[in-house]
This record gives C-alpha cells, sequence and structure tokens, in this order.
C-alpha cells in the first residue's frame, strides 16, 4: 500500500510532515511510482516534471528540519491543469497550437502555493483550450475516470480530478469557466470549489472567457479545499479581473457544525427543468434530509430557469473566446482539433448588441441571485449530473447544446463547491452544489464539511488495480 492511501487528505499528510514522520521526498516519490504504474490507463497527466519536484522536495525537508515548517501545505505534491503557467514547462492547453510553448514565470495562483512549500509534479489533461469537449482527434489521449476507465472524468478540469481521484497527488489546480472545477470534481468522487469571482488570481491562465473564467482548488476532501484556497486567495494588481477584499481565515470554518442555518434547496433545476438521473435525484434527498438532520433549515426557493443561464452564458463566451483564438484558428486550422474548430466557429458572428444585452442580463441573474439569497445562508442544488457517462459515447458525439447545473453559479460569479454525496448501483460518484454569497467561501465550506464528516463518502476510493487493468486490456 502506498502513503497516499494511507494518508488521503492534505491535513493528514500535513501533521505527519511537521512531525517528520514522513519526508516530503518519501511523498513525492510515491506519488511519481504511483503515476507511472497507473497512468498509462487513466491518462491524467501531460508532462510531468520529476526532477523539479524532487529538488522542491528536498529543500521542503532541509526546511522542515531545520524548523522552517511553512503550514500545512509545505511538501504537499500537486498538480496544475494545462493552461496554467508552471516557470520552465510547457503550458499545452491541450493543443497542437500550443504543444511548444514553455512559460517564463508561473501563474499567480502557482506562484502562491510554492510560496507556501507546496511542489508542483506536472500539468494535467484537459480539454482543447478548455473548450473543444472529448475529442479523438486531440493531440493527447483524453482522461479517464479512475471509479471506472471507460468513464468520462468530466471536463474540462479532466485530468486534475482524475489524477486527485488516483491518488497521484494529494491537490490540484483547475479552472471553471461553466463548471469545469465542479462537473470533474462531481464525476471522479472528490472536492472541487470555484471561488467568488476576482477572489483568485487568474495571471498566467490561459484565456477561455474574460468575464466568467475562475481559477480553483480540488482535493480530495472539503477541509483540504479550504487549505488549498487560504494559500491561493488574495488580491492580484496583475490581474484585472482580481477584487481586493480581505481573505477570510477559511480553515476555521472547518470542524464548525450547521445548527441553525438557513439553506435554499432549488430543486427546479435538476428536477424540472434539466432533470438528473433518478439515481442523482435520490442520492440529493438523502443529502438534504442529512442536512436537516444536522440542524440546517432547509426551504426550497426558485430561480430563473436553467436555461436562461445557458444562453446568456453563451453568448458572452463564444466571442470571448473568439477574440482570444478566432485569427489562429482561421489561419491554422489544421493545429487545432475538430471540436474545438467548430464550436469556436460562429463566434464573431454574434452581434456587439446581443453581448451587451448579455451582459446585462448577467448583472439581473446577480441581484436576483443576491435578492434570493437575503433570508439565507446557502444555497444547495445537485452537482454534475452522475453517473459518469461513457468516455468513447462522450467523444463520438457532437458537444451538446443542453444546460449545464453548474452554469447559474459562473454567470453570477457565486462561490460554488461540488461535494460526494455518494455512488450509483454501478459504483460511480454523485454530486452536489453548495453555493455562498459572494467572498462568503467559508460558510459554503463549513456545510460542505459538515456534511462529510456526517457521511461515509471520504472512506471509499476507487480501486486503481480494477480500473486500470481493464482499461489497459482493452487497449492491448
Amino acid at each position: 500500500m502506498s502513503l497516499i492511501d494511507e494518508i488521503l487528505t492534505i491535513d493528514a499528510a500535513a501533521s505527519l510532515l511537521r512531525a517528520r514522520k514522513i519526508s516530503a521526498s518519501e511523498l513525492v516519490r510515491d506519488c511519481l511510482a504511483r503515476i507511472e504504474r497507473y497512468d498509462d490507463a487513466i491518462h491524467a497527466f501531460i508532462t510531468l516534471a520529476p526532477e523539479q519536484a524532487l529538488a522542491a522536495a528536498a529543500q521542503a525537508d532541509r526546511e522542515i528540519g531545520q524548523g522552517g515548517y511553512r503550514g500545512a501545505l509545505h511538501g504537499i505534491p500537486y498538480a496544475a491543469k494545462d493552461v496554467i503557467d508552471v516557470q520552465g514547462l510547457p503550458t499545452t492547453a491541450g493543443s497542437r497550437a500550443f504543444g511548444s510553448s514553455r512559460a517564463a514565470a508561473s501563474a499567480g495562483v502557482v506562484e502562491r502555493l510554492a510560496s507556501a512549500g507546496a511542489i508542483v509534479l506536472g500539468k494535467t489533461n484537459t480539454h482543447e483550450l478548455t473548450y473543444g469537449g472529448v475529442d479523438s482527434s486531440a493531440p493527447y489521449p483524453p482522461a479517464r475516470n479512475p471509479w471506472n476507465t471507460a468513464r468520462d472524468p468530466g471536463g474540462s478540469s479532466s485530468g486534475s480530478a482524475a489524477a486527485v481521484a488516483a491518488g497521484f497527488c494529494l491537490a490540484a489546480l483547475g479552472t471553471d469557466t461553466g463548471g469545469s472545477v465542479r462537473l470533474p470534481a462531481g464525476l471522479c468522487g472528490i472536492a472541487g470549489l470555484k471561488p467568488t469571482f476576482g477572489r483568485v488570481s487568474r495571471r498566467g491562465v490561459m484565456v477561455n472567457s474574460y468575464s466568467l473564467d475562475h481559477c480553483g482548488p480540488l482535493a480530495w476532501s472539503v477541509a483540504d479545499c479550504a487549505l488549498l484556497l487560504q494559500a491561493i486567495a488574495g488580491h492580484d494588481p496583475r490581474d484585472p479581473a482580481s477584487i481586493d477584499v480581505p481573505v477570510d481565515d477559511f480553515p476555521t470554518a472547518i470542524g464548525q457544525d450547521i445548527r441553525g442555518l438557513r439553506i435554499g434547496l432549488v430543486r427546479h433545476f435538476y428536477e424540472q427543468d434539466l432533470p438528473a438521473s433518478e439515481h442523482a435525484r435520490a442520492a440529493m434527498h438523502a443529502a438534504i434530509t442529512r442536512l436537516h438532520d444536522l440542524g440546517a433549515e432547509i426551504e426550497e426557493v426558485r430561480l430563473r430557469p436553467l436555461q436562461e443561464y445557458a444562453t446568456h452564458k453563451a453568448t458572452l463566451q463564444l466571442p470571448e473566446i473568439f477574440a482570444e483564438y478566432g485569427d489562429n484558428v482561421r489561419q491554422h486550422p489544421e493545429l487545432f482539433g475538430a471540436k474545438f474548430r467548430d464550436r469556436i466557429d460562429r463566434g464573431d458572428r454574434v452581434s456587439a448588441v446581443d453581448y451587451v444585452r448579455a451582459q446585462a442580463q448577467r448583472r439581473h441573474m446577480i441581484r436576483e441571485m443576491h435578492e434570493a439569497m437575503t433570508r439565507l445562508d446557502a444555497l444547495v442544488t445537485c452537482g454534475a449530473y452522475g453517473p459518469a457517462p461513457v468516455l468513447d459515447d462522450v467523444a463520438t458525439q457532437p458537444m451538446r447544446n443542453q444546460p449545464e447545473i453548474t452554469v447559474p453559479f459562473s454567470m453570477t460569479g457565486f462561490p460554488a463547491l461540488s461535494a460526494c454525496i455518494g455512488f450509483a448501483p454501478d459504483g460511480l460518484p454523485l454530486a452536489m452544489q453548495i453555493v455562498g454569497r459572494p467572498f462568503d467561501e467559508a460558510m459554503v465550506l463549513r456545510i460542505g464539511d459538515a456534511y462529510e464528516r456526517a457521511t461515509c463518502w471520504r472512506a471509499r476510493r476507487p480501486s486503481l488495480e480494477l480500473s486500470t487493468s481493464s482499461a489497459l486490456e482493452a487497449n492491448a
């Protein structure tokens, strides 16, 4: 059994590292050995940096041994989605067009994690430019779900979620424009947080949508997400979207009860607007019952229909991503995958009037969600619609036009957490979203952690021996 199998969480590893019962070098070597053994079947990573990681681990061991312990992330191995710059490493964005690029400097979030002593192992797989979906014409094999490698891990932070679920690292960074942290977190059975828009720097992160892009953490537990957010949150004057607000002490939200909290249930999203599977609905009912049993007051809330959020989001996102990459696609179409080319193609045909109207609707949506939460501490609704679909089916299908249940909170920028709420009969994870007021990530983390501590789901891990051996046999 590996160290990761025994430790599971950042919090547990940090205690052992600080007490010098394990070393950062041992932990990194364990992760690298696990990646070498299993990642040929999962494809979580595009680029590994073993020498760099081992050198950073040795430095962490020296610092800890000399009394220079920096905190809970010191010596912790993590991975970064391959749209996030890490100095000296390629940033491919899963595309041939950027395969030869190397970052001259690290992104703001990577700099902050380095200051906290965390160790980057490499760059994780992603849908092309976070927009192309699962595409067989992409230059890198798509990431697979560690619970069952025939299944989709979700996207676009697919490799980040798969890496954490597989135990290749204790944490990962992802990006979220319409759900790309929360969707793979949900389908891979881990915790994933989209912070408030402007809470975490996007400097050094490749653009999808200036209006909607977020950067956030993925980890095995909500408590671990709190530790990661503490390190990466804060104003960055070099990111025009960064907002200068105080940073809470997020780890203090962990371990608190939720008695008396008022939680609004947005049931119509997953029962009427876009019905989820029978198993997802049943898991949501059980999760709401558990929150009520923990002392929370639950009341039903209605927001706009899900489709309205999705329609206006597309009107914003499509011209923004076309403005970034459209000329390159038309000049060098052979460098981009078929799905990305097709999806971006109409980007220059969105009128300025429609774009401005969508921005106005976004402001109305933000105001409406504020008003809906006037008497509430948080909202809850379904997360990614598990169980995860078959990956080959997703790869052969055109990009879906139906909305995602994560999109409303991307449009408003409110903080949203995906947490595992059980498993379907086939053993695949199911998820719930917990949503807070702007810059109240502490409340979201408090509720998610209380739910995790009251349930058994965090003790259940995917069996890599079973899932990867099946995948390798199929590929042989």
